[in-house]
C-alpha cells in the first residue's frame, strides 16, 4: 500500500515504516511558534511542569503580532512576560513588529519542506503550503514540547482534492478554498489531512497555496499539504531534492475521500455571516451595501494580494463613506509594496494603510465596527463579535472581490 503525503512525513520523522491512519505516534518537533497572546500561559505552564531549560532554544520562535501595537492596557503584560521568558531561556528568534506569525514562519525560513511544526494558533496549518506538517496546539501541549522536543499525534486520514484547468479571470485560490469549505462543511474534514494536487495547483504561486492551507482549519482539517516543487524550493531558499519531490501522494495510497474540481467552474464567492461554510456566489449578493473593506491577514495580506487589489483600484476611488483598511502581512511585504508603487496606488484610491500585523482580523488596532455595519474582509473567519459587536456582519472574500466592493460601496462581482 502506498502512502499519502502526511504518512510519508510522519514515517520519515519517526522512523516507523508503516504508519497508518489512527496510529498514535510520537514525533520529533523541528520548530515551534508561540505568539503574543499565548506566551504568558505557555511560560507559566512550562515552569509549572518543572522544566528548567528549553529542549532547543534555536527551534523556538516567539512572534508579537496580534497585540502590536497594544490597544488594551493588559497587552503590555504579554510583551513583558514574553521578553522575560526569552531572556531567561536564551531564545533568540523573537519578532516584535515584523508581521504576522504565519507569514514570518515561512518567509523568514523557519519552516522547510518535510518539517514537523506546531504553533499556538489554529492557522498554523498554513505551513503545509511548502510541504510541512504543521498544526495548531494549546499552551499546555506547547509547554510540553518546549521541555521535551516531542509531541504525540494521531496519524490523520487524508482527503485528496484534485483541481485541473485554468481559473477564470478574478477567481483566486481564496475562492477555491471557500468553495471547498462550503462543500465539506465546517466540520467536514475534522482531524483529517487535506492533500491538494492537479495542474491548477501546480501552476499556483506559493502565496496562493498559503491561502488554501491557512483556511484548511475552517473545515476542521489537521493539516493541508502541497507537494514541494521548484517554486517551493526558491521560496524556501533550498535545493529541490528527490526527497522533497517524493512528498506526493502515491497512486495506490488510501484516501478516505477524493474530490475533483474543474478550475473553469469556480466563480467569485463570499462566506456570509456568520459561518465560514455559508458560501454564496458574489453574483447572488450583488447590491448588498457595505460600510468597510479589510484587505490583509495571514490569509490574504501578501504582496500578490495587495497588487491584485491595487490593479482593480488604480485610477478609481473608494466609495464615499466606505473605509478601506489595508494591512500587509509582514514588514518585508510592506516594503516591497512600497517600492513597486502598490501602496501609492492604494493610498491614492483612498485606502487606510496600517502597520504589518494581524490588525482587524482579530478585532484589534483600529477598524472595529458597530451594530448593523457590514464589512467585506479577506481574512479567514467571520464569527460573531470578531470585528466589533455581535451585530456586525462579516463577509469573507478574495482581495479582487474586496477591492471591487470598496469601489462600488456594495457587494459586486469583480470585473
Amino acid at each position: 500500500m502506498g502512502k499519502t503525503i502526511i504518512e510519508k512525513i510522519i514515517s520519515r520523522n519517526t522512523g516507523i515504516e508503516n504508519v497508518k491512519p489512527g496510529d498514535i505516534v510520537t514525533v520529533n518537533v523541528d520548530r515551534v511558534m508561540i505568539h503574543d497572546i499565548f506566551i504568558p500561559f505557555v511560560a507559566d505552564k512550562f515552569e509549572e511542569m518543572g522544566f528548567t531549560k528549553l529542549w532547543d532554544p534555536d527551534k523556538v520562535v516567539l512572534i508579537y503580532d496580534h497585540l502590536v501595537p497594544a490597544s488594551q492596557i493588559d497587552d503590555t503584560r504579554h510583551f513583558q512576560r514574553g521578553n522575560a521568558f526569552a531572556a531567561k531561556y536564551g531564545m533568540k528568534n523573537v519578532h516584535r513588529s515584523d508581521g504576522i506569525c504565519h507569514q514570518l514562519m515561512t518567509e523568514a525560513g523557519y519552516v522547510k519542506p518535510g518539517n514537523v511544526v506546531f504553533g499556538t494558533d489554529s492557522h498554523t496549518t498554513t505551513y503545509g503550503c511548502v510541504g510541512a506538517f504543521s498544526s495548531g496546539i494549546g499552551y499546555t501541549e506547547m509547554a510540553s514540547i518546549l521541555g521535551t522536543g516531542t509531541m504525540w499525534i494521531k496519524v490523520p486520514e487524508t482527503i485528496k482534492v484534485t483541481i485541473n484547468g485554468k481559473l477564470p479571470e478574478n477567481v483566486t485560490s481564496k475562492d477555491i478554498i471557500l468553495r471547498l469549505i462550503g462543500d465539506l462543511g465546517a466540520d467536514g474534514a475534522t482531524y483529517q489531512a487535506l492533500e491538494f494536487t492537479g495542474d491548477t495547483v501546480a501552476n499556483m504561486t506559493v502565496a496562493s497555496r498559503m491561502t488554501m492551507s491557512n483556511m484548511a482549519i475552517e473545515c476542521g482539517a489537521k493539516c493541508a499539504l502541497f507537494t514541494p516543487d521548484e517554486k517551493t524550493a526558491e521560496y524556501c531558499e533550498v535545493e529541490l531534492t528527490d526527497e522533497m519531490k517524493d512528498l506526493v501522494g502515491d497512486a495506490d495510497a488510501h484516501y478516505v475521500r477524493e474530490i475533483t474540481y474543474r478550475a473553469e467552474d469556480f466563480v467569485p464567492v463570499l462566506a456570509c455571516p456568520s459561518q465560514v461554510d455559508k458560501i454564496r456566489p458574489a453574483s447572488e449578493l450583488t447590491g448588498t451595501k457595505i460600510d468597510q473593506v479589510f484587505i490583509g491577514s495571514c490569509t490574504n495580506g501578501r504582496l500578490e494580494d495587495l497588487m491584485r487589489a491595487a490593479e482593480i483600484l488604480k485610477g478609481k476611488k473608494v466609495a464615499p463613506f466606505v473605509k478601506l483598511i489595508v494591512t500587509p502581512a509582514s514588514r518585508k511585504i510592506y516594503l516591497q509594496a512600497l517600492e513597486n508603487g502598490t501602496l501609492e496606488t492604494l493610498s491614492e484610491a483612498g485606502a487606510i494603510i496600517t502597520h504589518p500585523g494581524c490588525g482587524l482580523c482579530c478585532g484589534r488596532t483600529g477598524g472595529i465596527l458597530s451594530d448593523g455595519e457590514r464589512v467585506v474582509a479577506t481574512n479567514n473567519r467571520n464569527f460573531l463579535g470578531r470585528m466589533g459587536t455581535s451585530k456586525v456582519e462579516i463577509y469573507l472574500a478574495s482581495p479582487a472581490t474586496a477591492a471591487a466592493c470598496a469601489i462600488a460601496g456594495e457587494i459586486v462581482v469583480p470585473e
